[in-house]
């Protein structure tokens, strides 16, 4: 295969666990997410990663298809290995289970990135914001992205200085978790020591960063979530309810 999608779905998340079974507007939120990266023009096969026999079941409900991963797994890229060692492709692409709104276009720029340069490591997603609000909260990913579009740094804080001299003027680009690799760094990525960086800004992407690697970055106009908290799924259930009506 050229390309497959991994979902990693965790169940026992420390700020809402089970939050990829929760339920948004009938349906768990992993089912969103399947069904929306399904529809992605560019992947071979798409399969739920998961680490609990209830997310499987989920899955496999609703006609999907699950593999048991490890508990001990510590990121969503460990999961990945764990799946795609045995299988015979050359992009990977990781789409994270609590992103119910992802769009299915933005996982083929992903794959097309990575086709049309074969140098090629590592491809991630960002969106330009304007908002104050997300500027300062520490749940939203800062990104730098030089002249050439690979990254600079990922971070939680406020970066870069963000001044609003008139209303949507000056912008950040926030960070969306998806990322594209090729297999082969993948396994190279695990086998990295964890970094200074990456510890303590809580983000393995720094890994790569700390370590000379390269990151595309590529930008969307499509607006996602990820839900972490109790909050997020109402946030969420209001975008969808109001693309569903739209």
């Amino acid at each position: 295969m050229e390309s497959i999608g991994i979902i990693p779905a965790r169940y026992g998340s420390t700020r809402f666990e089970g939050k990829v079974l929760k339920d948004l507007c009938g349906k768990p939120v992993i089912q969103h997410v399947y069904e929306r990266a399904k529809k992605a023009k560019l992947l071979d096969e798409l399969i739920v990663a998961a680490d609990d026999d209830r997310i499987i079941q989920a899955v496999e409900k609703f006609g999907g298809k699950a593999v048991f991963t490890s508990k001990s797994h510590s990121t969503g890229t460990d999961r990945l290995t764990e799946i795609v060692n045995e299988i015979d492709v050359r992009i990977v692409v990781n789409i994270q289970g609590d992103e119910p709104l992802i769009n299915p276009l933005v996982i083929d720029d992903l794959v097309r990135t990575m086709q049309d340069d074969t140098g090629l490591v590592m491809t991630t997603v960002v969106k330009k914001s304007h908002s104050q609000k997300e500027f300062e909260s520490r749940d939203v990913v800062k990104a730098i992205v030089n002249q050439e579009n690979f990254a600079v740094y990922f971070s939680r804080s406020p970066i870069p200085t963000f001044l609003k001299p008139a209303p949507g003027e000056a912008y950040f680009y926030k960070h969306i978790g998806i990322y594209a690799y090729n297999k082969d760094f993948l396994f190279t990525f695990k086998k990295l020591p964890l970094s200074y960086l990456e510890m303590h800004e809580r983000l393995e992407q720094l890994r790569a960063l700390d370590h000379g690697y390269k990151i595309k970055v590529i930008e969307t106009k499509f607006e996602t979530i990820g839900v972490d908290t109790p909050q997020d799924l109402e946030l969420a259930k209001a975008l969808l309810e109001k693309e569903l009506n739209a």
